[in-house]
């Protein structure tokens, strides 16, 4: 694992993309505060911009470094959670322009996968994460289901977790309102 996390970043600090294991579907990373790294993601999946993708943080205390203001709902939501949950805030700040969906929201995901953690911890910034398929095609639960297209565009590989057949879905995605409202997403 040491050495995957030390290629990845590598690649994270060169403005690369990595393709990652997450604590749901195997994703394409990148520095989410990069906009020339988040616009390469974009082109990967051929995706439009008008649709955000989320952040992976390791730690749910840095959140408030990232959205204008934490929602008290969002503490208990978090700590309640026991699956992988995205919670869309508003008022997202300090990251990539074009990574902020058009509202100003930003969705954000606590990471308990323990690769995750250490990458973004050593990173010390978010981690984009956006499931490694081209749009519109379905995500891939394995890395045996990851489409060659996916694997010949981006900057690294991680090796970790690989041969892991798991078949493991998308996390939970709860956006909260100004007003304390909470809508589901995705359950």
């Amino acid at each position: 694992m040491n050495e995957d996390i030390s290629k990845a970043l590598e690649t994270l600090n060169n403005g690369g993309v990595i393709l990652y294991p997450t604590d749901t579907v195997w994703g394409l990373g990148c520095d989410a505060t990069n906009e020339k790294a988040v616009e390469r993601i974009y082109k990967i999946k051929k995706r439009s911009e008008q649709k955000g993708m989320l952040v992976l943080l390791d730690n749910e205390n840095k959140i408030p470094l990232y959205i204008n203001e934490m929602p008290e709902i969002a503490w208990d939501l978090i700590e309640l959670s026991e699956k992988p949950l995205t919670i869309i805030y508003s008022g997202a700040k300090q990251l990539a322009k074009n990574l902020v969906a058009p509202d100003g929201s930003i969705g954000i995901r606590i990471s308990t996968d323990s690769f995750n953690q250490k990458l973004i911890q050593q990173f010390k910034k978010p981690l984009v994460s956006t499931s490694a398929n081209i749009s519109g095609e379905p995500a891939p639960q394995n890395f045996d289901e990851i489409s060659e297209e996916i694997l010949h565009a981006v900057d690294y590989i991680v090796k970790w977790r690989q041969d892991d057949l798991n078949k493991i879905r998308p996390s939970s995605i709860i956006k909260l309102g100004q007003g304390g409202e909470v809508r589901i997403i995705r359950e």
